[in-house]
């Protein structure tokens, strides 16, 4: 699979790498007991590691029911249970530095991995929040690294509201904590203006899908 991207220099390093956590992490605190936390470039050489995932990850097409019609997912999958190999180490090394860092407040490891191909800017995912298999009071949390084009991330109070806006790509983390998965709803919409392809790694607890 041949993508065209282009990057910073940082992103095109051949040698791909985790930064720090700890304080770099910049919280923000959201209504009903939600809060993201945003690390920019938080994985260096996000380039390099797109092109080896983009290659090497066998991605495949869905088809979903959507009310009286069966319609193809608008992007590419390819999910890793918590008993599979991960396709690249620095996600495992990822997933192991973010299940330190969150290791107090998350209570359990990250143990899966799902991820996302956005081809260009026809693809996208609709409002959603990633609860199936939590009850409706447990909270939850979700790392998300983007690596590729830069896209947007829109959060929203479940029900409408006010939309948040955060353009992530090039190695930038997002995390998803507090009631986030339950009282807010995160969507990546399309876009008309040209937009490069973007990797979207999401490291999840078991069960939350």
């Amino acid at each position: 699979m041949t993508l065209a991207l282009q990057g910073s220099l940082l992103d095109c390093a051949d040698e791909v790498g985790l930064g720090e956590l700890g304080s770099s992490v910049r919280r923000t605190v959201l209504d009903r007991g939600a809060w993201i936390d945003l690390r920019p470039g938080w994985l260096t050489g996000s380039d390099t590691l797109f092109d080896r995932l983009a290659e090497t990850v066998p991605w495949h097409a869905e088809r979903r029911h959507m009310y009286d019609r069966v319609v193809d997912v608008p992007r590419l999958l390819k999910f890793y249970d918590e008993d599979e190999a991960l396709p690249d180490p620095v996600l495992l090394a990822a997933r192991e530095a973010l299940g330190a860092h969150y290791a107090d407040e998350l209570g359990e490891p990250f143990r899966t991995a799902g991820l996302c191909l956005y081809r260009d800017g026809a693809d996208s995912v609709a409002w959603h929040g990633d609860r199936i298999g939590r009850g409706s009071t447990e909270d939850t949390m979700v790392a998300i690294v983007s690596v590729g084009a830069p896209r947007s991330l829109l959060l929203r109070p479940r029900g409408g509201g006010h939309a948040l806006r955060h353009d992530l790509g090039h190695g930038d983390l997002i995390v998803m904590g507090g009631s986030c998965q339950r009282t807010w709803e995160h969507a990546i919409p399309k876009t008309a203006r040209p937009a490069g392809p973007r990797i979207s790694i999401q490291f999840r607890p078991r069960g939350v899908r």
